[in-house]
């Protein structure tokens, strides 16, 4: 079995700048690590490697630095690694980063599963796996709480829905998004980060992959565009109202008209 799990490196802190042209952020000095929910992925791929002696490939796509992120990644039992890493590459939307993801996939030839977090920290859209699903024209299951079996033509899982839990099976190949619960993530190994620290982390840029029109990626292969980008706002200013419901109701509705959420 052959999987290849999509991570994201992401900052490891609230307090980002934003670029004011492009209104995207800007990585450079900012302490980063794996998004978060991406090692749950990790760990669902290291479970399927220790019952199929299967092979695992983590890929992600970013500036230099995310070769961070995939050595980390080997310290928690990831056997490959492959970046991708071209200034054609910046400032990829969502759509955008899942075609130059699901190129760089089939550039590596097609595994039997890949596996994605259900959404990174510093987007929230939960929409990169699938549209690799469907620019790879495979099946995707998401929101994935529990692998119920696996045998060398694929996958029987329960989908965690709003109401409801449906199980499917799925067959290979396929992708998975995960959700939190699936596994508990387990802790870098010491051991693993000394065997794998020469081991090479394969790059890839836009000439290496087989769609290599510039017009695809970045901000050019865009099709969304951002108006205003701003870190959140830290306060803790408090206001206390006492007095009947009907008062307080005013008050309430006064301030959030201010506040110009109505």
């Amino acid at each position: 079995m052959k999987i290849y799990v999509c991570i994201k490196q992401v900052p490891d802190t609230t307090k980002v700048d934003i670029d004011p042209e492009t209104m995207t952020m800007k990585r450079g000095g900012v302490d980063s690590k794996i998004n978060p929910f991406d090692l749950f992925a990790i760990e669902t791929a290291v479970h399927l490697k220790e019952k199929h002696q299967a092979e695992i490939c983590a890929i992600s796509m970013g500036p230099p630095q995310t070769e961070a992120a995939i050595r980390e990644s080997y310290m928690l039992g990831v056997d490959a690694g492959v970046l991708l890493s071209d200034r054609n590459f910046a400032g990829a939307d969502v759509l955008a980063t899942a075609y130059a993801l699901s190129q760089g996939i089939l550039s590596l030839g097609m595994p039997d599963v890949i596996i994605c977090g259900r959404q990174t920290t510093d987007g929230d859209t939960g929409q990169v796996g699938p549209e690799i699903a469907e620019f790879l024209n495979i099946p995707h299951v998401a929101y994935v709480r529990k692998i119920i079996a696996s045998d060398d033509k694929g996958l029987v899982v329960e989908m965690d829905m709003p109401e409801t839990v449906e199980i499917v099976r799925v067959s290979f190949p396929c992708l998975i998004t995960v959700e939190k619960g699936i596994f508990q993530p387990r802790l870098p190994s010491f051991k693993l980060k000394m065997a794998t620290k020469e081991r090479p982390i394969k790059r890839l840029t836009l000439a290496d992959l087989p769609d290599s029109d510039p017009g695809r990626y970045g901000l050019k292969g865009s099709p969304t565009q951002v108006i205003k980008v701003f870190p959140p706002q830290i306060s803790s200013e408090r206001v206390t109202w006492q007095g009947d419901p009907e008062v307080l109701a005013e008050k309430i509705y006064a301030k959030l008209n201010e506040l110009k959420f109505l």
